[in-house]
């Protein structure tokens, strides 16, 4: 199991289209960043997908990571958020 703390939730939104799968795949295996999980469905004609991945052997951070799929993101008019686990991590903390 990859440390927690190189692993990051892509979620992307949009209107279902040929190869958005294909496209964030591209761009992660070129970054040398691993697909740990992931989970998508169209719900009445919404694409959806959230992805856990490992960064540990990326050279990029977070920040540069999320401006590249922004920029995938409107070239193909989908909404793409990268966060690192941690964000949900404090955003789930009891007490």
């Amino acid at each position: 199991m990859p440390d927690e703390g190189t692993r990051v939730i892509i979620t992307v939104l949009g209107y279902d289209q040929v190869g958005i799968i294909a496209a964030i795949a591209s761009i992660l295996a070129d970054a040398r960043i691993n697909i740990l999980d992931i989970s998508q469905t169209i719900l009445q004609g919404f694409f959806t997908m959230i992805m856990v991945v490992d960064m540990v052997e990326s050279s990029l951070d977070t920040l540069q990571l999320s401006d590249i799929l922004s920029s995938k993101g409107q070239e193909m008019n989908l909404s793409i958020m990268v966060q690192h686990e941690d964000i949900f991590k404090y955003m789930h903390r009891i007490g």
